[in-house]
């Protein structure tokens, strides 16, 4: 993936992101997780503007994960908190804020492994407040983008099952071949991964040793709505 303005432009999600969508198993001993700030350039329904994903501890085998995306019309952000328990990413809790123009919303999301549900609050629908029942191995979308990811390089399966926004989906990455991708000047190879959801996809741009996609695009109804491209990664 990405990845959250009175306006009548569309809202994408940021799938895991963008926000959207790849996260999860057991991690790859070789891709141990560590801290790293990563800068993207972005484009926002076609007005470009700057990104950044963050990762950082937050407490003993926790981590805040964070991306926001800033252009002149938008301003989106999206913050998760996870476990790593045994290997496995769990996420305890998120937020997700977007302002476009004069309109700003904001959920609030938290995942109670202990009694096995996940719920939200803020600018949400009655019917998308929860409870929700969770399954090991559920993610959320933010996660998703490092997911994706760490299984790739282990073999894995991308498919992940999505808790987010009061609703399950089930989201299938696959393999779309190999492209060569500039980053921060210099070219690289890289696995091109995509998924479908309804009229949503989102496509990923993997390069080996990088802890975060090089590029995610998320596209709704076939158009490019949210285009993040990595300058630099530290």
């Amino acid at each position: 993936m990405a990845a959250r303005l009175t306006t009548t432009l569309p809202r994408p999600r940021l799938h895991g992101m963008f926000a959207a969508a790849l996260l999860m198993v057991a991690s790859a001993p070789a891709l141990a997780i560590k801290p790293f700030t990563a800068d993207y350039q972005a484009s926002y329904m076609g007005v470009v503007g700057a990104g950044r994903m963050t990762l950082a501890a937050d407490g003993a085998n926790r981590w805040k994960y964070t991306l926001s995306v800033t252009a002149p019309l938008a301003d989106l952000r999206q913050t998760t908190v996870f476990e790593d328990k045994g290997g496995q990413w769990r996420p305890l809790s998120g937020i997700d804020s977007s302002k476009v123009l004069a309109k700003s919303k904001t959920k609030n999301a938290v995942y109670d492994w202990n009694s096995g549900v996940a719920s939200w609050s803020g600018d949400v629908k009655p019917e998308r407040a929860g409870p929700v029942k969770l399954q090991s191995g559920d993610l959320d979308a933010l996660l998703i983008n490092l997911a994706v990811v760490r299984d790739l390089a282990a073999g894995k399966p991308m498919n992940y099952r999505m808790v987010e926004d009061g609703r399950v989906k089930q989201l299938n990455y696959t393999v779309a071949g190999k492209e060569e991708i500039t980053v921060g000047g210099k070219p690289m190879q890289a696995t091109k991964v995509s998924a479908t959801n309804g009229e949503k996809q989102t496509i990923a741009w993997i390069v080996d040793g990088m802890p975060v996609p090089a590029r995610i695009l998320q596209r709704d109804k076939g158009q490019d709505a949210i285009d993040l491209r990595v300058q630099s990664v530290k």
